[in-house]
């Protein structure tokens, strides 16, 4: 699992096989159904519906906050759903163009491969090893193509799905529309289980990109490095503007902060533009007197320029509990806002937190004004930043509960009064994120959930802070905290959506 702290902190594969460990079940299914074909998944769904097991889903298991587990239940594991054909002169009622037809256990990898034999872009997540069609597309999916091209969500054209019913169905504009329209941003293992995704491809590009490190240390102090990444972040709109995806992140390891851009992600600019586009920045760098070494790269194609730049990397979040926030470009529109935006920024820093960010623009109009409940705060955002607090798993119980809660209340309080009206990624959130139902959705919410009522009326389908997840609660082992270490129940008291901003115009 990605966050063993969600399945009960028991123990990692291939450990939990030794005899020298003493493991609990925790979070991790019972039982698992390998499907390979549509029928494995039918079987399954139609025998969880008859007995009443819990059942999860589980695509490559990139999920921060434990969706693809559950204590004693039965997982579909869609990982082997490798199908992925080129459909060149795919038409439909709302889309003529390049597509694919991919697998739900396509990874980004082995998309980009593909697609750039073909002379194409197939959009997919900053990890290559993410599954592009499954939680990632189904969640929204920011991509480092989502500052020309829009989210994941928004290249969805037409989905293979198996429902509650155990039927296997079409959806697309013109067929079930209803459930089509809900899977392109409703998060995925929650209406269905999708088999294969019918997506855009784009025709490729070039890319420039930059990276580099600063840090306090060698003449630079905390009050420099303080103004260099705040001269930095002033820098977002003009990028956003631009079509820039920049990756970075920002670590205080005992009062040793340090920046580092992995990359500055510049499609369709050549080596002169992007250098512009930093060279006010880097002039201000040169007025503070912190040293730079930027690595200027380029590209001729996408796949070349994603491959020097976005290495795999290893992530096991051990006792790491993951927030996230958009920050709209109002944030940048006065002083006085600008101020405070990055005050509460820097206070997080300063606390400790790391901070792993985004300057990304995923809006409407880049997204082609697509029909899709994806999260309304991408549509507005310029940065998206992802934060999170260690979990000190000696302590007891009730101690590490407490210091969760304080990390929502207090750290992500302040994220959250700075930007009223916004929200949080569903799949890099807080487990313990207050009216999720807005922070995810919006006001795209209660359609979201008469969807999830029409085609589960069994309640089968759920995962932690999935539509209409308010109704149901995880009992857990470990007297309280958030995790899948426990029975599925009722919840008696469900917290219900409560509107934070303004509805969403369909119109605009």
């Amino acid at each position: 699992m990605l966050s063993p702290l969600y399945g009960g902190m028991t123990c990692q594969p291939p450990s939990i096989f030794t005899k020298t460990n003493i493991c609990t079940q925790g979070g991790y299914p019972v039982y698992v159904a390998n499907a390979t074909n549509v029928a494995d998944i039918q079987a399954a769904v139609n025998f969880a519906r008859n007995t009443g097991i819990r059942l999860v889903i589980k695509n490559t298991g990139h999920d921060f906050a434990g969706k693809s587990a559950g204590a004693g239940s039965l997982s579909i594991w869609t990982h082997h759903f490798k199908e992925l054909a080129f459909l060149p002169d795919y038409s439909s009622s709302e889309y003529t163009g390049p597509a694919v037809k991919a697998g739900v256990g396509i990874q980004g990898y082995e998309l980009y491969a593909a697609a750039d034999k073909l002379g194409v872009v197939g959009m997919g997540g900053e990890c290559p090893t993410v599954g592009i069609t499954g939680g990632w597309l189904q969640g929204g999916g920011h991509s480092p193509m989502s500052s020309l091209w829009g989210m994941g969500a928004d290249q969805a054209l037409g989905f293979e799905v198996v429902t509650s019913d155990g039927q296997f169905v079409t959806a697309n504009k013109d067929t079930n529309a209803d459930l089509y329209w809900a899977l392109r941003g409703g998060g995925g293992g929650n209406f269905g289980v999708v088999t294969s995704v019918v997506m855009k491809v784009h025709y490729d590009v070039s890319v420039s990109a930059a990276s580099w490190t600063f840090a306090t240390g060698d003449n630079v102090t905390a009050e420099q490095f303080k103004a260099g990444m705040k001269a930095y972040f002033e820098t977002f709109p003009e990028g956003a503007d631009n079509g820039i995806y920049a990756y970075f992140k920002i670590f205080n390891r005992a009062g040793s902060m340090s920046f580092s851009m992995q990359p500055y992600f510049a499609p369709g600019k050549d080596m002169a533009e992007t250098k512009a586009l930093l060279a006010p920045w880097v002039s201000q760098m040169e007025d503070l007197k912190i040293p730079l070494d930027i690595n200027w790269q380029k590209f001729d194609s996408f796949y070349a320029a994603y491959n020097a730049s976005f290495p795999v990397g290893n992530v096991n979040n051990q006792g790491v509990a993951t927030a996230s926030r958009m920050f709209p470009r109002d944030n940048w529109a006065d002083e006085t806002t600008w101020n405070a935006t990055y005050d509460a920024l820097w206070s997080s820093l300063e606390a400790g937190n790391a901070l792993i960010g985004y300057n990304i623009a995923p809006s409407w109009e880049r997204g082609g004004y697509t029909d899709a409940p994806v999260n309304p705060a991408w549509r507005s955002a310029i940065a998206f930043v992802i934060t999170g607090v260690v979990t000190d798993m000696t302590k007891p119980w009730a101690e590490q509960l407490e210091q969760r809660q304080n990390f929502t209340d207090t750290i992500m309080q302040d994220w959250r009064d700075i930007t009223p009206g916004s929200g949080a990624y569903l799949s890099e959130a807080d487990r313990l994120e207050p009216n999720f139902q807005w922070a995810f959705w919006g006001s795209f919410y209660p359609k979201l959930l008469e969807v999830k009522k029409k085609y589960d009326p069994y309640n089968l389908f759920y995962a932690a802070q999935s539509v209409g997840s308010e109704f149901f609660e995880v009992r857990t082992l470990s007297d309280g905290y958030p995790d899948e270490n426990g029975k599925l129940c009722v919840n008696p008291s469900p917290t219900l959506y409560v509107p934070e901003g303004p509805d969403y115009d369909p119109s605009r």
